[in-house]
């Protein structure tokens, strides 16, 4: 037997010799060989001997029984303190899944691409979603074909790794294999039925259908050990649309959504992972990854006689369809050399994230029967680029001395797009762009209405961009990571990390962290750090005008960047870094056949970005009131709150010969408790924080973090039958409509279940359903008409999603 991952995460002993007492207690033939690279420079240094939890996750054989095809939505349903929602009515949101770990934003979470850092994504999540205000990393930019395992560190890393790891790391392990082809193909759909009482309804009876190919191929190169690995991956997944009856809710009026539901996608994607020797101890290594993402998601319905519709080109109303495409590029290169006993690695890692919108199914209402119905709207890009060294070497001190240190230069470039004139102008009676100067008999009204109402301008659905805009900066930084093992039962590690940012200055953060093997089977760890994360640059200079919803009315919201005159005027501070202290505490605790981890931990970040609520226009001074004649409402990106997350991470593993076969199970929880301590106002708004931060923003951070979750695997395999069975339990969500009443989404368990059989040593076949049972959110059944939910649907985007069941069939194959 080859224990290759204990349990999903268990991190032990303090020595190679102790380790060695550890798989003694086993079993003789045991074997426990991985080596975790997240967390630890230590090159020695396994899975069950570091001193912060790690969860590895077999990518592979968690795909293989699941019907999940994107990695965001996989860790999902792997891994207790990670959380991700799919959303619907979120603009560019809807192409991305934003992703928390413990709670916190989606920006706190650092994301590593074989150990080096991944360039984020260029969006910044605005509406509808968790984590508003925040950008973050699109993890669905890496193909599940190409991965090899997920190294999930949750422990803060700042002190490692740099920015954005107040939460954690999460590594992304490439796959390495040097022979051979393995292929995939998934096929799955959405058997739509009503929760209860047909009060949900879809088009079909069939939706959301997904089809999955992927192909990974490992060949030697040379002679001398250097190999290729590359992934060719394919995605095709049609809408999966859910509505309100209206017979259940007595009302003719339609839904504010009409279309709610999941988005149609189609992505493409090319991974490649080399390694090739070039002399005796030097070795060149290289990455590259392209993905294509093109997603269609249905934004707010425009009614027949809404003041945005031009009844002339759509006299029924319309859903205007967002089309985003995303164009992700990776090229990440280096040299791994050995000088004076020192192994060096230097590198340099590249990414490019371009996000773009096509508006369809649309007009301009300011330009009448007149108007185009599709728009170039703009987007926005990023691009990062990391040139950077890391030296390790190991010294005989005490029981054993591991040194690293290193410096990394990073330099970042962000790009607002700008759309075509339509897709943003608002335009007067005689077809000229309205500015401040235009007189208001020139508007283009509604006719017939009193008061009198005026069109709003841009294309419906997603204003375009109206500025060109390229911002850019770099960083220096250098770090020192120790590891000292003081006996074979004691470990203690001291990390510290310096960053100069050449837009806010510097900073300096530590990390302390250590392991006692009270005994083979029994330890303690614990760790304490500070941390820190870059405003980015998105929030520092992202602006845009749009239309919003609320309460069913549409109103112009400005949303101002950090340096503008409105942000100056009214005394919003420059943008600054958010800081953390971060601690836990914990024991692990193994027999062979059963292990737990318990890890408590304790979280304060100082100035975290948000967005702030929204400032009607009649509380700005008159001079901005003047300024900006057609604005309702103004937010901004600020340095709000103050944030304490106390929480707790349990799993337990078991593993047991039951007849025939050998059972293996897995009990994992989360508890998790954030507050927000302090609300930062700029001094003009004091006696605003109410406004600064509303009741509704504060319930989607606190959404971010639900209180509990706990995820049950059970595996049976006999010979070449395997089933198993995955039961995963969503607390309860509180968010706040647009009324100031509360929307309950009650606790929900989903439960699922599949079947595999290996015909052959080469072709696995597995058949399952997500969802077995159709658990649906809880329905809003009261807002529905109203739109009153962020979303516009019959629930908001939570965490265990909204499209029901679906069943599948994955055949693996490989020669």
């Amino acid at each position: 037997m080859k224990l290759k991952y204990i349990s999903i995460i268990f991190l032990g002993a303090s020595s190679l010799s102790y380790a060695q007492q550890v798989k003694d207690t086993i079993t003789k033939e045991s074997k426990i060989d991985e080596v975790a690279i997240t967390g630890s420079r230590n090159k020695k240094r396994t899975v069950i001997n570091t001193p912060v939890p790690i969860d590895i996750i077999d990518i592979k054989q968690v795909s293989q029984s699941t019907g999940q095809v994107e990695v965001n939505q996989l860790l999902q349903f792997s891994a207790p303190s990670f959380n991700s929602n799919k959303q619907s009515g979120s603009d560019g949101a809807d192409a991305v899944d934003p992703a928390t770990l413990r709670g916190l934003g989606p920006d706190q979470t650092l994301l590593l691409l074989n150990g080096k850092r991944y360039h984020q994504s260029s969006l910044i999540n605005l509406f509808g979603t968790k984590g508003r205000g925040n950008t973050g990393y699109d993890m669905n930019t890496i193909p599940i074909g190409a991965i090899k395992r997920v190294e999930v560190l949750r422990d803060g890393a700042s002190a490692q790794y740099g920015s954005d790891a107040i939460a954690g790391v999460i590594n992304v392990i490439l796959n390495d294999r040097d022979k051979g082809f393995e292929g995939n193909a998934f096929y799955g759909m959405n058997l739509f039925k009503s929760p209860g009482n047909n009060d949900v309804v879809s088009d079909h009876k069939i939706d959301g259908t997904t089809f999955n190919f992927n192909g990974n191929l490992g060949t030697k190169i040379g002679s001398k050990g250097g190999f290729g690995n590359f992934t060719a991956e394919f995605i095709n997944k049609d809408y999966a649309i859910r509505n309100a009856n209206p017979d259940i809710y007595n009302d003719p009026q339609p839904a504010p959504r009409q279309r709610f539901g999941d988005a149609k996608a189609q992505n493409i994607y090319f991974f490649g992972n080399i390694e090739l020797p070039l002399s005796d101890g030097l070795k060149f290594y290289s990455r590259q990854g392209f993905s294509h993402r093109n997603t269609k998601a249905y934004a707010w319905t425009r009614t027949a006689d809404d003041d945005k519709n031009i009844p002339a080109i759509y006299p029924n109303g319309f859903n205007p369809i967002e089309d985003t495409s995303i164009t992700d590029f990776t090229f990440d290169n280096g040299l791994k050399f050995n000088v004076a006993n020192w192994d060096i690695d230097f590198y340099n890692a590249f990414g490019n994230n371009r996000f773009t919108y096509q508006i369809d199914q649309t007009l301009n209402a300011t330009l009448g029967a007149k108007s185009p119905t599709s728009f170039n709207a703009g987007g926005h890009s990023l691009l990062q680029n990391t040139t950077g060294f890391n030296a390790v070497r190991q010294f005989k001190v005490l029981k054993g001395l591991n040194i690293a240190f290193g410096s990394e230069f990073r330099y970042e470039k962000f790009d607002i797009i700008k759309g075509e004139e339509a897709s943003y102008a608002m335009y007067d009676i005689n077809g000229n762009v309205v500015t401040a100067d235009t007189p208001q008999n020139l508007w283009v009204t509604v006719p017939g209405s009193s008061p009198v109402r005026y069109r709003p301008g841009g294309s419906q659905g997603f204003p375009g961009y109206s500025i060109d805009l390229g911002k850019n900066r770099n960083n220096f930084a250098a770090y020192l990571d120790t590891e000292l093992d003081v006996t074979d039962k004691w470990m203690i590690s001291v990390a510290g990390r310096f960053e100069n940012y050449s837009d806010f200055g510097s900073t300096l953060n530590g990390k302390f962290a250590t392991r006692y093997a009270i005994t083979p089977q029994f330890a303690f760890r614990g760790s304490v750090s500070t941390g820190f994360r870059a405003p980015s640059l998105a929030q520092k200079y992202y602006s845009q005008q749009f239309t919003n919803f609320q309460g069913g009315q549409l109103v112009t919201i400005q949303l101002a960047s950090n340096d503008s005159d409105l942000a100056n005027k009214l005394g919003i501070d420059q943008l600054k870094q958010e800081t953390s202290v971060n601690g836990s505490a914990g024991f692990t605790f193994n027999t062979g056949k059963f292990t737990a981890t318990v890890d408590g931990y304790y979280i304060s970040v100082k100035n975290r970005i948000v967005l702030t609520g929204y400032f009607p226009r009649a509380e700005l001074p008159t001079e901005l009131q003047q300024q900006y004649p057609f604005i309702d409402q103004v937010q901004f990106f600020s340095n709000a709150i103050d944030t304490r997350t106390k929480g707790i991470d349990v799993i337990l593993s078991y593993s047991e010969n039951l007849g025939p076969g050998k059972l293996t199970a897995t009990l994992a929880g989360n508890y998790n408790d954030m507050e927000i301590t302090q609300v930062n106002t700029s001094e003009q708004l004091k006696g605003k924080e109410d406004t600064y931060l509303s009741p509704r923003e504060r319930a989607f951070i606190l959404a971010s973090a639900p209180k509990t979750k706990v995820n049950l695997n059970l595996n049976y395999k006999i010979s070449k039958f395997n089933v198993n069975l995955q039961m995963v339990r969503f607390d309860k969500v509180t968010l706040i409509g647009y009324d100031d009443s509360e929307q309950v989404y009650n606790p929900k368990v989903t439960t699922d279940l599949s079947f595999g059989y290996e015909f052959s040593h080469s072709i696995n076949l597995t058949l399952g359903s997500k969802n077995v049972f159709n658990r649906y959110p809880t329905l809003q059944s009261a807002h529905v008409t109203s739109g009153n939910t962020e979303a516009g649907g019959i629930f908001d985007p939570v965490q265990m999603g909204f499209a029901g069941r679906q069943v599948f069939a994955r055949l693996n194959f490989k020669f």
